[in-house]
């Protein structure tokens, strides 16, 4: 353990830190794989619901410090192209 007070603040702000970065991880590929089993079972307005909250919890995420514009970016766009591939299915 650290000796000095600097050092074991430090050290808190670790712990506290590497719990929320947990949760937020874990949250997120929670999230990915509720829109990815919807597309799965071929239900679009469980994907469609899925999506919208992953939508909003990705972007939040970056609000949060936890993602990057980019990252979030990216992983909404793949998602968005899964659930779409659902329509293209119905169509053709």
């Amino acid at each position: 353990m650290a000796n000095h007070k600097s050092a074991m603040k430090r050290a808190k702000q670790t712990i506290k830190r590497t719990a929320r970065n947990r949760y937020y991880r874990t949250r997120l590929k929670n999230i990915v794989r509720a829109v990815r089993e919807a597309v799965e079972a071929g239900n679009k307005e469980a994907a469609l619901e899925a999506f919208k909250v992953a939508n909003k919890q990705i972007h939040h995420f970056v609000s949060k410090g936890f993602l990057k514009k980019q990252t979030a970016s990216r992983k909404v766009s793949r998602l968005h192209k899964l659930v779409n591939s659902l329509n293209e299915e119905e169509d053709g």
